[in-house]
């Protein structure tokens, strides 16, 4: 199989080799923090837009990217090597819910642009600091019906999603995007639609850049909402030849372990990453979850130390907080070691 040669961040490979990179945190906790108003979220340029409009975090960075910028900046001075771009819901599929399909392409552009100037405002010949293209999952799934009583019915297509992607990629690479993440994958239909989008733009454009893909498993069942285990999700996108496959979001850390487990055993020839959410709800916690940064900080030591992880960081309810102590707690363990890491190498 000849060897992946990247365009972009060809560092990234060896330094996870070398050691545990630090993802960042959650961006709608941040986003919450500021307590924003219907107004705030508008700003002059949509003052005058027909529907409501809080919530649309991904409209801020065209309306407020001064947060969204401080946001990536409290990431990176915590010690973050990885920052997502604010791009989660940034799909014309997503983005209809709001009205405002028409502008997805402007806001992957836009968030790129800013996390770029972020990270290279951090950056060091000795610590490089990793702009990464975040894809969503889109509030909807190819591969379960929305309706009980027709299983054979379906919201959204193969070909709408792949052409949402396909425009979320161009413009999040053309942006300044290092690194493509497709995240919090609950319908591996979804994913294997952003992955072809992927790939169609790397034979289009002539880049390639390292790919990370994160599933969520949703409950104990130690499976994805779309039935599908661990082990069978990884052999489902193994052919995207990802620099990193792991999980993310719905499980806090302490549940996560044992899926983890299982996705390093099996997936010996890529990296591992893993940023669970803040544990369970708990609606007396000011993040709305109840693993405090030393908590979930000493859980993923365990994981580290374990051998499990090369990229460590937190989704929901975690806090540049937690990702201060999540570096502090792993930067002293070695990274997980590969058992076959053909894809990395560079042609000679």
């Amino acid at each position: 199989m000849k060897p992946l040669v990247y365009t972009r961040a060809q560092a990234l490979p060896e330094i996870l080799r070398q050691r545990i990179a630090i993802l960042d945190g959650a961006m709608g906790t941040m986003i919450q923090r500021f307590r924003l108003s219907e107004a705030q979220y508008r700003g002059a340029r949509f003052a005058d837009f027909a529907r409501d409009i809080k919530g649309n975090n991904e409209l801020l960075s065209l309306t407020r990217p001064d947060i969204i910028g401080d946001i990536h900046e409290g990431y990176l001075a915590a010690g973050a090597d990885l920052v997502e771009t604010n791009t989660f819901g940034a799909t014309t599929v997503a983005q209809a819910d709001y009205e405002m399909a028409h502008l997805a392409r402007e806001m992957n552009l836009a968030s790129a642009k800013i996390a770029r100037a972020a990270c290279d405002k951090f950056s060091t010949p000795d610590k490089p600091r990793f702009v990464v293209g975040a894809l969503g999952p889109t509030p909807k799934t190819a591969s379960i019906s929305p309706d009980v009583n027709d299983p054979g019915a379906r919201n959204v297509s193969f070909e709408q999603l792949r052409a949402a992607y396909y425009e979320q990629v161009e413009a999040l690479v053309k942006g300044g995007s290092d690194v493509l993440l497709v995240e919090t994958i609950f319908d591996t239909l979804n994913a294997k639609a952003a992955l072809y989008a992927i790939e169609e733009f790397f034979e289009t454009s002539g880049e390639r850049l390292p790919l990370i893909i994160s599933g969520t498993v949703t409950d104990a069942s130690g499976r994805i909402l779309s039935g599908q285990t661990v082990t069978a999700f990884w052999h489902s996108v193994r052919h995207a030849r990802p620099l990193a496959v792991g999980l993310n979001c719905a499980l806090g850390a302490a549940l996560m372990r044992p899926y983890i487990q299982e996705l390093a055993r099996v997936a010996g020839d890529t990296f591992i990453s893993c940023y669970p959410n803040a544990g369970l709800p708990n609606p007396m916690s000011e993040t709305g979850f109840d693993e405090t940064p030393e908590v979930t900080s000493r859980l993923l030591k365990e994981f580290a130390a374990e051998g499990l992880v090369n990229i460590v960081g937190g989704c929901c309810g975690t806090t540049p907080e937690h990702i201060g102590a999540i570096r502090d707690a792993v930067l002293p363990l070695a990274a997980r070691s590969l058992r076959d890491p053909f894809f990395y190498k560079e042609a000679a």
